[in-house]
């Protein structure tokens, strides 16, 4: 097997792009100026000094959303569907970065996996020197019809972005990256099989609460309901046998910097095993979770 994909980025769909900046601001991150994409959603990323990012999805134009679905857009058609199913703010995805998306496209018919036609398409980007740069990418959806509120996808950048985001990788609260992405399913190794395809990983690891799959950048955890409980003292979120995006590690430099930031700025949080928790709210979809880089 050729080398597991890293983790690219994290979609959160959100009720309001404002709202979440405000929000994602309040917590310490540097957040990108708006960018639309061309089927009526709308984004406001967070780029991260390890290269992956966090993508706040909103709705920009609810007709073009609706009409690019029916057409057979699996991104937006999904992201209809997760809002319909779960509300306008959650953790809907996780995407891998590839450098050859139609060898996923093809990998994952050959593993009963793929969620439709692939998708391609541009958008201009603003830098934050008020430059604009055209990003194009090129996706390949992977599903499990057992996981209705969740899927990954493999991106492409079909032409690369500028080199120099260093200005919007610099986070307050001092995040360098992503450690960790926990799921949750009441049967954590029935999808075991479907992460490791999706990421192209090396293999599943049992672990004491579920199972995971490692990227070369960041670990994939499905966790059972006391998995989510030990580590995040989250109940369970419902006795839907599926697959459910709850809560996201990022590595910090400085724990007692993320700290001094989030009391500064009235936030609320707890602390559980060397980690600081801030549980989901409108604007942030998923718990997010904070450690030290080891």
């Amino acid at each position: 097997m050729s080398e597991a994909h890293p983790l690219d980025h994290i979609v959160l769909p959100v009720s309001n792009i404002g709202l979440a900046r405000e929000r994602l601001g309040k917590l310490g991150f540097t957040v990108a100026p708006d960018a639309r994409h061309p089927f009526g959603t709308e984004n406001a990323c967070i780029f991260f000094s390890d290269e992956t990012y966090l993508e706040p999805l909103g709705v920009a134009n609810a007709e073009l959303h609706e009409a690019s679905a029916k057409k057979g857009n699996v991104f937006t058609a999904r992201d209809r569907a997760f809002r319909f199913r779960c509300g306008d703010d959650g953790f809907s995805a996780v995407v891998f970065a590839t450098a050859d998306a139609d060898r996923d496209h093809a990998r994952f018919l050959s593993e009963r996996i793929n969620g439709g036609e692939m998708l391609q398409f541009e958008r201009p980007m603003k830098m934050p020197d008020g430059s604009e740069a055209t990003a194009a990418f090129k996706l390949a959806f992977a599903v499990d019809l057992r996981a209705p509120d969740f899927f990954f996808f493999t991106c492409q950048r079909v032409n690369p972005l500028p080199a120099d985001r260093k200005a919007l990788q610099v986070h307050a609260n001092g995040v360098q990256g992503i450690a960790e992405i926990a799921l949750v399913s009441p049967d954590p190794k029935a999808f075991g099989s479907f992460v490791r395809a999706a990421a192209h990983g090396p293999g599943i690891v049992n672990d004491a609460f579920g199972v995971s799959v490692a990227a070369p950048n960041a670990r994939i955890s499905v966790l059972s309901p006391d998995g989510l409980y030990a580590y995040f003292d989250l109940p369970a979120a419902s006795t839907d046998r599926g697959l459910r995006g709850i809560a996201i590690v990022f590595k910090v430099g400085d724990l007692a910097v993320t700290e001094a930031h989030l009391a500064a700025n009235g936030m609320t949080y707890t602390r559980k095993n060397n980690r600081i928790l801030v549980k989901a709210a409108a604007g942030q979809g998923a718990l997010f979770a904070f450690e030290e880089k080891r």
